[in-house]
């Protein structure tokens, strides 16, 4: 399989600021502790290393909820955050009942692409690579309103297919799976589409980090996200029966994922554990650890066993609308999509059990900017990426 070849109504102008990486924050493949941090007495190798000078690489994904945009600067084995935009924009808004992009729905994207337009210029960003996912690809007017984009913001997106989605998926969430590990179930819960991967790890040979990525087994994209699902069943005041339709609804596109069984058989050998990227996964954690406000250095890295996750959905579950609003890892902006994200994690544990769910804080995006510095060699040697960052890769885009 091919997949993981290296590449050669809601208000406008809400922002959503709380999931962002930090500036500053460095994002690596080095091997992480419990919530993210380098194990004890083991030094991160991406705060030992700095090349001020080198270039920008810039990453946008824009999906059914959110328009997210993050800015980086390599080095040695990750590369260091230097700015980063999220505006939920509800693209998809109503995709799945028209298959169209409404007019407000594009209002929206496009002033927040401006905004990115604006930050890539101000930042003089070399390297970029910016996406539309789910609710472009499912749109009749996809493509129309990508040219749009481009007429009004200057910005060139590329409507990328799901196997590339679920590629950069992983690319971007590697770096957390435990050295131990004999397999993962990687997934990302969006809100178009969700992306199932198998890491089958049991001939992984000490290799870690993004070379983790050529070990896929087999992999899903399914035509269910937190926009689309809660649409479909409601997300405000959702009773134990909606919640169970949710879950069957799920459930029934789980059914067609390949090598299922022998997924499940792999599970039952042990050393398998869950790596979930998406808002809900976050937002269990946060409300798990009783943020007062989203840290993503508490969340990023965080495990959470089997009985704590079924807590958290539980909780989540009992809270009725207004708490979900008034919860600071929550928000008015999320309150009525995380319990179908919940309901998207539900259906994934009960066809897969796993001991321990990882949670990452990191996705898309990372998985665009771990491929481009892959593909422009920015780590195979130091001296060599030095000389590159200064001259070869000026101006590619």
């Amino acid at each position: 399989m091919a997949l993981f070849q290296r590449p050669a109504g809601f208000p406008a102008g809400k922002a959503r600021e709380a999931r962002l990486p930090a500036l500053g924050d460095s994002i690596g493949s080095a091997q992480t502790g419990r919530r993210g941090r380098p194990p004890s007495g083991q030094l991160d190798p991406v705060r030992r290393f700095s090349e001020p000078d080198g270039p920008l690489y810039a990453a946008l994904d824009l999906g059914t909820n959110n328009c997210r945009l993050l800015i980086a600067r390599p080095q040695e084995r990750g590369f260091r955050v230097v700015d980063a935009y999220s505006r939920i924009v509800r693209l998809g808004e109503g995709v799945g009942a028209r298959r169209r992009l409404s007019p407000e729905a594009m209002d929206r994207a496009v002033e927040a692409l401006a905004n990115c337009h604006r930050k890539l210029e101000e930042r003089g960003v070399e390297r970029s690579r910016l996406i539309a996912t789910e609710a472009c690809r499912a749109a009749e007017n996809g493509a129309e309103f990508i040219d749009r984009v481009r007429r009004e913001t200057g910005l060139a997106l590329e409507i990328v297919n799901r196997e590339t989605e679920a590629r950069l998926a992983v690319a971007g969430c590697v770096s957390l799976v435990d050295q131990q590990a004999e397999g993962v179930i990687l997934f990302d819960i969006g809100g178009g589409s969700s992306e199932i991967v198998w890491l089958d790890l049991r001939n992984r040979c000490g290799a870690r980090g993004y070379a983790l990525t050529r070990f896929i087994r087999s992999w899903a994209s399914l035509p269910v996200g937190v926009v689309n699902l809660a649409e479909r069943h409601g997300g405000v005041d959702v009773t134990p029966q909606v919640f169970e339709a949710m879950v069957d609804d799920v459930s029934d596109h789980l059914a067609s994922f390949h090598l299922a069984d022998d997924l499940s058989a792999a599970i039952s050998g042990g050393g398998v554990h869950m790596l979930g990227t998406s808002g809900t996964v976050t937002t269990l954690a946060g409300v798990h650890f009783g943020l007062k406000r989203y840290d993503r250095r508490r969340v990023d890295g965080a495990w959470l066993d089997d009985v704590q996750v079924t807590t958290m959905i539980d909780r989540l579950r009992d809270m009725p609308y207004e708490e979900r609003v008034e919860n600071p890892c929550i928000g008015a902006d999320r309150a009525d999509l995380v319990l179908a994200g919940c309901a998207i994690l539900e259906a994934i544990r009960r066809r897969w059990s796993c001991p321990r769910l990882r949670v990452a804080d990191r996705g898309l995006r990372e998985g665009i900017l771990t491929e481009l510095m892959a593909a422009d060699g920015v780590w195979a040697r130091p001296s060599q990426a030095r000389r590159g960052w200064k001259g070869r890769y000026r101006g590619k885009s």
